[in-house]
């Protein structure tokens, strides 16, 4: 519809027609020094009120169409929610479900946490690479794998919470079922990240759809921990108060020693409790991807795409890996986002056994996400106001003194839920910056390879790449420390060594990524200053291209 627009005009005027003739190149030499001068003196002369009314008024009609109404926006920003839901249940819930409602050793949830995370890392940049393979279609390049993808992430989400009667291999069902899951959410979660750089060419309005975004994700981490913790937090999960368990090294084992037959009977409330939790999240990533594709369109003109031929996958990884900026950027957030990753994988043990509020560490999540939510739109508005960098430095050291305070006091109640809202501030901005940067970042990259398009999925895979195989690490080690500690499954109480382990996997390592994050970043080159200098360049560029492809055009219909 953009290129007809363009090309099936209304016939020109005398004075378009004069103009027309004197760009001919065919026409007497008399004719050429009439135009000439004509076109010389149309800063002054007749010409001039028309020609500017029609570019004026070609200009408008471009903006109007770089704009995104607030529903293109809204329905953009649904398609961020599955991933957040499904991550955020996943990162409290997932440990100890592992550990207590399936009852695995410590050890082998250990591996299926740190591989199911390594796979999850790696399925990025291959994904990213099949998408660079991936030709332009009726619905696009990206809109294909994120709808053809969701089916099956829903069924292998939901066998990841069910408990199979297996007498051997329940290590080998989650660790199938949830490397399957991280594929086929990779599927969707990448190509929708990519989709930032192809709904808009405006900086403005891709910042804009990205606040949107943002609001909705951290909306999702909210719905992901209410429906998760409030229809698990219905049931109560039994501990076990035997004191023979803590005599034993292997608790899987003496767990089955105390007491096989009513244990198992005693949890079926508390795994369907989760069945039902999974099949309710399955069915908002559906509704969410459905609004997804019926209220967005890839515009291919916004990552000005020329060619149906896909680019080159590893030249285009290795121009994008030597781009000083993008490496920069992603080492800083690499240590801030491992920071959080760790406090969401280790919280509900921490706020279960260290503080001792076993049916209330749903609860303190949700204020936790609840407060993240709300102040998204402040996070928007300051890094407008001050710059992103500013941002980063504000937002994300602000959640430092209240890690420390969390671990410092007394357990107490109010004082959790106060740090738990006042925890959520930084959460935002965690939550924010990264994506509002990558598409700077990428800006830049534009300006210094302009013959070099299409590395948009590049950035993204690579960025969560790094992010999710560092988590995995992270979560593998942190549940292999609680092993050696001595967790106990199941166990009402732990020794004091675990939960001397946990206050250092929520409090002291966390702070500690924090500040090499924040050492790193003052390395990242794009301030305000260069950004804006950026943006201008770029519409330059684009204005000249416009310009060219316009003159083109007017001749083309004059012929």
């Amino acid at each position: 519809p953009i290129h007809s627009s363009r090309c099936c005009r209304a016939p020109p005027s005398p004075r378009g027609l004069a103009l027309g003739r004197s760009r001919a190149p065919s026409h007497p030499p008399g004719t050429m020094a009439k135009g000439e001068g004509a076109e010389s003196a149309s800063s002054t002369g007749l010409l001039q009120p028309g020609l500017l009314q029609q570019d004026e008024l070609r200009h408008a009609k471009k903006e109007s169409r770089e704009k995104l109404s607030v529903c293109n926006k809204l329905c953009y920003a649904v398609g961020g929610a599955p991933y957040q839901i499904t991550g955020c249940a996943l990162g409290f819930f997932l440990q100890i479900y592992l550990l207590d409602v399936a009852q695995l050793d410590p050890f082998y949830a250990s591996i299926i946490l740190f591989v199911g995370r390594a796979w999850d890392a790696i399925t990025d940049p291959m994904v990213g690479f099949f998408i660079s393979k991936t030709p332009w279609s009726r619905l696009g390049r990206l809109m294909p794998w994120i709808i053809f993808s969701t089916p099956f992430a829903v069924i292998s989400y939901f066998l990841v919470w069910f408990v199979p009667d297996l007498s051997s291999g329940q290590v080998m069902w989650y660790l199938l079922f949830y490397c399957m899951f991280q594929t086929l959410v990779t599927c969707f979660h990448v190509p929708y990240s990519a989709l930032t750089m192809f709904i808009s060419r405006e900086q403005s309005e891709r910042d804009s759809a990205t606040a949107y975004r943002m609001t909705v994700e951290v909306l999702g981490t909210v719905l992901g921990t209410a429906i998760q913790g409030q229809i698990v937090g219905q049931v109560d999960t039994p501990c076990i108060q035997d004191s023979r368990l803590f005599g034993v090294t292997n608790s899987s084992v003496a767990v089955e020693e105390v007491n096989v037959t009513r244990d198992t009977g005693s949890l079926t409330d508390t795994r369907n409790a989760y069945m039902m939790a999974a099949g309710v999240i399955g069915g908002i990533y559906i509704l969410c991807a459905v609004v997804l594709f019926l209220g967005v369109r890839e515009k291919r003109d916004a990552s000005e795409l020329q060619s149906d031929e896909p680019v080159s996958f590893f030249q285009g990884l290795k121009l994008v890996m030597k781009h000083g900026a993008y490496i920069k950027l992603i080492a800083g957030f690499l240590f801030t986002s491992l920071a959080f990753m760790l406090l969401e994988g280790n919280f509900a043990l921490f706020c279960t056994y260290t503080l001792g509020f076993r049916n209330e560490f749903q609860n303190i999540l949700l204020a936790i996400m609840l407060s993240a939510t709300l102040t998204i739109p402040l996070w928007q508005w300051f890094l407008m106001r001050f710059g992103k960098k500013t941002a980063v430095y504000v937002g994300i050291s602000s959640a430092i003194p209240f890690l420390i305070m969390v671990v410092v006091l007394e357990s107490n109640l109010i004082v959790t839920y106060v740090v738990a809202v006042a925890a959520g501030i930084s959460v935002a901005a965690a939550f924010l910056l990264p994506w509002s940067m990558l598409p700077d970042v990428i800006d830049d990259f534009n300006l210094q390879h302009p013959d070099s398009r299409g590395h948009e999925a590049i950035f993204f895979s690579f960025y969560v790449f790094f992010t999710k195989f560092a988590s995995g690490v992270s979560l593998g080690i942190s549940t292999l420390s609680l092993d050696f500690a001595g967790y106990k499954t199941r166990g009402c109480s732990q020794p004091e060594e675990v939960k001397f382990t946990l206050k250092m996997l929520v409090s002291a390592a966390p702070v500690g990524l924090i500040l090499l994050g924040l050492l790193l970043f003052k390395l990242y080159p794009i301030d305000e200053d260069k950004r804006k200098k950026n943006k201008k360049a770029l519409q330059d560029l684009r204005e000249e291209e416009n310009s060219s492809d316009s003159d083109s055009t007017e001749l083309a219909s004059i012929v």
